[in-house]
């Protein structure tokens, strides 16, 4: 099954996983911890499955930031607020913001019922051995409704995920800020919003795409030479590959059936225009259909 599921069902999962830092229903959850901006808000709500960590340890684990945007929140925000307060928090903004874009009638169907079930199989069934973000989201008990339950399916599964690109782009000996940088030359990812957000500054941008066209990845324009394009396959693929264990504890006709439930839940989410497009994370609208 090697590459057969994980990309499929992963843009399907993303959008269901990303209203709880971009829809407003959810905010208005995360503004109740009492921390300014959306930045604090995100990296808390993020990093609250580890505990109250440093901001050293949170930078490791999302790899794509630079330890300024971290340290801006951690540890600072542990004594406004405690991990089980934001993990309370972003499940109950999560829930809100799906009400609101599905309807309570679709948040208690069969659809979605069925749909967290068989998410919340694959989740538990992740190895996650050297995938913190992963195991630490992967920990935390089911929460009774369907709709909360499909969420936090959806959370492990996509910190599995992305614990494993981390790894694939640590083998390759691609830093974070070109990570970036190559994301933006595929043209999946706007090159100032992705700066900006992840806090770096123009210099050392501009260092990373040096450093690139250095190692002949990148052309004087800034985009992708052959061995870039080589490199951003590469990367894509074996990212690919690592995150396809957890789908074959479902197996071809599970992940298919997953795959048809979560079709018009993930639209919805897309058409409902609170995801930030182009994708910080690679994710293309047209890949839910």
């Amino acid at each position: 099954m090697a590459g057969s599921w994980a990309r499929r069902v992963w843009s399907l999962l993303e959008p269901v996983h990303d209203v709880t830092y971009f829809a407003a229903a959810a905010r208005r959850h995360a503004d109740r911890l009492g921390l300014a901006g959306f930045w604090a808000q995100y990296v808390v709500q993020r990093a609250a499955p580890m505990g109250a960590v440093n901001a050293h340890l949170a930078t490791a684990a999302f790899y794509g930031f630079h330890h300024d945007r971290l340290a801006q929140t951690l540890p600072a925000a542990w004594s406004v607020t405690t991990p089980a307060k934001a993990l309370e928090a972003r499940l109950a903004g999560a829930g809100a913001a799906l009400t609101e874009i599905w309807g309570e009638d679709v948040v208690v169907s069969d659809r979605v019922v069925r749909a967290a079930d068989l998410a919340w199989e694959a989740a538990m069934a992740a190895d996650c051995a050297g995938r913190v973000l992963g195991a630490s989201n992967q920990a935390l008990p089911r929460p009774s409704r369907a709709h909360l339950a499909l969420w936090q399916a959806a959370t492990p599964l996509r910190e599995h995920r992305d614990d494993g690109h981390i790894a694939v782009l640590v083998a390759e000996a691609v830093r974070p800020i070109e990570s970036h940088l190559i994301k933006v030359a595929a043209t999946e990812a706007d090159a100032e919003s992705l700066r900006l957000g992840r806090k770096f500054s123009v210099d050392a941008w501009q260092g990373g795409v040096e450093g690139l066209r250095a190692r002949g990845l990148l052309d004087p324009d800034a985009r992708l030479t052959a061995a870039g394009k080589g490199l951003h396959e590469r990367i894509e693929d074996a990212t690919d590959e690592a995150a396809e264990q957890p789908w074959g504890t479902l197996g071809e006709a599970g992940c298919a059936e997953l795959v048809d439930l979560l079709a018009a839940p993930a639209t919805a989410v897309f058409d409902a225009g609170i995801l930030p497009m182009p994708s910080p994370v690679g994710l293309v609208a047209e890949d839910r259909r």
